[in-house]
């Protein structure tokens, strides 16, 4: 089934973002809203094999009008259309985002993560992409994924993030092994998080955030050719006025704060990097807080990153 397609099992949208929420999730699936659980992929489903898929952390919140928003969401699926791309998926962003508003009001979802997923189905085994079937999914979850603006403790990761000469820094769903194998290896040596640190020893990024840090009330944000170039990073350098440029691992250690961010991560405090214990971090907690009204909708010059549900 061809992503294009837009047939709904509803014979009309809801018209609240805040309905009461189904008895079972809902989720987007090939041109229908289903029971989450309803779904099946054949065994032989290419991106189980080989990760040919492409995703986005897409996040809702609640407005004051009592409402719902999706935060920049053309610029999500402008990203995930690249990706897309790449692999030979038909991708129609208009449609695939009201796929996402439609599975949102299914659900009742206010304050939400949204996880978009398009993908490589079935018809060979063999790494020619062509012959096989695409699909197109959307999950909405009312909780809390990965950092989520908690403080964490940093390690320093000993793999290497992808190069972008070798996996362009997208979100195609194979290239994040690399994120996987970093996460477990910081939390067994008992971190929350892990930073990728290249071979010059220059930051490079978290698993699932891009890094900043505040040095004499200066704010910098790390910049490398082989980090994602994240959607909050860049809504993160407007808001502050950071500059953005490389930035030396040891640099990082003698800042005065660090923080992390991503759509999950939102703006996340480090206690700590390695051995390096950082204080109250008063700078990012300001940040927090202002990014915490901007997507919410109360900063009237930032409305034009929201999209209604």
């Amino acid at each position: 089934m061809q992503l294009n397609e837009t047939t709904a099992v509803l014979e009309s949208p809801r018209d609240a973002a805040n309905e009461a929420a189904p008895a079972k999730p809902l989720a987007w699936f090939d041109g229908r809203l289903v029971a989450t659980d309803s779904p099946q992929a054949p065994l032989t489903t290419h991106a189980m094999h080989y990760g040919t898929g492409v995703f986005e952390g897409i996040k809702s919140y609640a407005t004051p009008d009592g409402g719902a928003a999706v935060f920049r969401l053309p610029e999500h699926m402008e990203r995930m259309r690249k990706g897309a791309q790449l692999l030979g998926i038909d991708f129609d962003p208009a449609r695939a985002s009201d796929a996402i508003l439609r599975t949102l009001r299914a659900n009742g979802h206010r304050d939400a993560y949204i996880r978009p997923l398009a993908w490589l189905g079935s018809g060979t085994i063999g790494l020619d992409v062509a012959p096989l079937t695409q699909h197109y999914m959307v999950v909405t979850q009312a909780a809390a994924v990965h950092l989520a603006g908690n403080a964490a403790r940093l390690g320093v990761s000993g793999w290497r993030r992808n190069p972008a000469t070798s996996l362009p820094p997208l979100k195609l769903c194979g290239g994040y092994i690399n994120s996987v194998l970093a996460k477990r290896e910081a939390k067994q040596r008992g971190f929350d998080e892990a930073l990728f640190v290249d071979g010059d020893g220059f930051v490079v990024e978290c698993t699932g955030a891009n890094v900043f840090m505040v040095k004499n009330g200066s704010i910098t944000a790390a910049r490398h050719p082989d980090a994602l170039d994240g959607i909050t990073r860049a809504t993160l350098v407007e808001l502050t006025g950071a500059h953005s440029r490389p930035v030396s691992l040891d640099e990082l250690k003698e800042a005065d704060e660090v923080f992390v961010c991503g759509t999950a991560a939102e703006v996340a405090p480090i206690a700590a990097l390695e051995d390096v214990e950082f204080g109250d971090n008063p700078t990012t907690r300001e940040f927090q807080a202002l990014y915490a009204r901007v997507v919410r909708g109360a900063v009237p010059q930032y409305e034009r990153w929201l999209t209604a549900v």
